[in-house]
């Protein structure tokens, strides 16, 4: 059964999935299509073309789908598209993408975005991401799984984060961070690879030991950066989890690259 609270404002249009629960004072507008079983705990704020997956929390405060705050954005058809176990706490605000580039804002499965978070327009968030306290992402970002973003940080639009990279706290990323990747600081250099990570979703000490070893090649002070990435493509060709990192950096090779702080 579907629960709605007496104080809570739901568009009759709105599409309400089995075993949808909407506590007091919340607005849910024409257009939203919620999963089964997601709950909105109370105060939250849908509007505009948000479709969210089956089995999401939505804390107080939660705003979703008003327009997005770039100007170039004339008013189209725009969307926020959520995936599945998702949990956003209390004022966590999202906004969809632009008529004036990509229309979607999505976002995967199995993530969690804490308290204050906001992801801008065109936003493209994986599989189990973390999002800590305060974060702040820019229009045009996309995140890899199992990335960690922490406390505070602040990520410049049109950055790329790899798949289990981790952000520091308060860091500024205004450049691309690596697969496996750890960056700290304002601004965000590249301080090594989330080892700590990487341990924790189990990947193997060999596969460490190879990364770390791959790190050094890429990242050595001898020569040019094009020169040390063709040698780790060449040197580690048929290590799946490296060449993720290499093509990684070729797909925009354009964007620069988060990298270390020589003058350490």
């Amino acid at each position: 059964m579907t629960y709605i609270h007496d104080t809570a404002l739901v568009d009759p249009n709105a599409e309400l999935g089995a075993g949808v629960e909407i506590g007091p004072l919340c607005i849910v507008g024409p257009n939203v299509k919620l999963g089964k079983n997601v709950k909105l705990v109370s105060q939250v704020n849908l509007a505009g073309h948000t479709h969210i997956g089956d089995d999401c929390i939505l804390y107080p405060f939660v705003s979703m789908g008003h327009p997005p705050q770039d100007f170039k954005h004339k008013g189209g058809l725009v969307r926020i598209i959520i995936g599945a176990r998702n949990t956003f706490r209390e004022l966590v605000n999202i906004h969809p993408g632009t008529d004036a580039g990509k229309p979607d804002t999505i976002i995967g499965n199995d993530c969690y975005f804490m308290v204050g978070t906001h992801l801008a327009h065109e936003g493209h968030v994986g599989n189990h991401v973390v999002v800590s306290n305060g974060a702040q992402i820019g229009g045009c970002v996309t995140i890899g799984d199992h990335a960690i973003l922490g406390g505070l940080c602040a990520i410049h639009q049109y950055t790329r984060i790899g798949a289990h990279a981790f952000i520091g706290g308060m860091a500024t990323v205004t450049t691309d961070v690596i697969p496996y990747g750890s960056v700290i600081g304002n601004t965000a250099h590249l301080a090594g690879l989330n080892v700590i990570g990487l341990k924790r979703r189990g990947f193997s000490r060999k596969t460490i030991q190879d990364l770390r070893s791959a790190y050094r090649l890429l990242f050595a002070q001898e020569g040019t950066f094009a020169e040390r990435l063709e040698d780790t493509s060449r040197v580690y060709s048929d290590h799946e989890l490296v060449m993720e990192i290499v093509e990684f950096i070729r797909f925009q090779e354009k964007r620069r690259i988060c990298m270390p702080n020589t003058r350490a």
